[in-house]
């Protein structure tokens, strides 16, 4: 039997599960109880399991939505703001993803050791997200063409490993302005 959409209050309430469950396991850790998920959502405890039948089925799906919120953001990104700054904007977000996700660590092994694989496909999204920033950026003039999007996803995620932390965001955002001066096109 198909899946039918939710209605408009069950994506709300799946939205507000899956942002708290991302708050509490960042900040809490993997032992956060899922009542005390469904209590910062706003929602029963039935709710809860309605939508997510499992805790590690919660945690794969926070993450899952992250990352979507991270490369879904791309065509918004190129429609408000010149390629070359919306490709930046982004490398902001990665961090911030980056961040979250290490903020979830704990819970995303506890999920994986259980048989989820929460981080299938993650790479190629963020490669597809990436690639379509720098396409735009190259086809702008502002971005080289001669950067692959697995070689700039490699260096964000070591900006991430080195000024990834809250206290570190001004060395991290000085590593992305020297991370996107190598990759602005240059003249002759």
């Amino acid at each position: 039997m198909p899946d039918r959409p939710l209605r408009a209050d069950a994506q709300r309430n799946r939205q507000r599960l899956l942002d708290a469950a991302v708050q509490a396991f960042s900040q809490a850790g993997a032992e956060v109880t899922l009542d005390r998920v469904a209590k910062e959502a706003g929602v029963g405890i039935g709710t809860l399991y309605r939508h997510f039948p499992t805790r590690e089925a919660l945690v794969e799906a926070a993450y899952r939505n992250e990352l979507a919120k991270l490369c879904d953001a791309v065509p918004d990104l190129l429609a408000t703001r010149p390629a070359e700054t919306a490709v930046r904007d982004w490398m902001d977000r990665f961090v911030d993803y980056l961040a979250t996700k290490r903020g979830m660590a704990d819970a995303l092994r506890l999920a994986i050791a259980s048989g989820a694989n929460p981080y299938a496909h993650s790479r190629d999204r963020l490669l597809a997200a990436l690639g379509e920033l720098l396409a735009a950026g190259v086809a702008a003039g502002t971005v080289r063409s001669d950067v692959a999007a697995a070689d700039v996803l490699a260096g964000l995620s070591g900006v991430t490993l080195v000024a990834g932390e809250p206290d570190q965001r001004d060395q991290a955002g000085r590593l992305l302005d020297l991370l996107m001066d190598g990759l602005r096109h240059r003249q002759g």
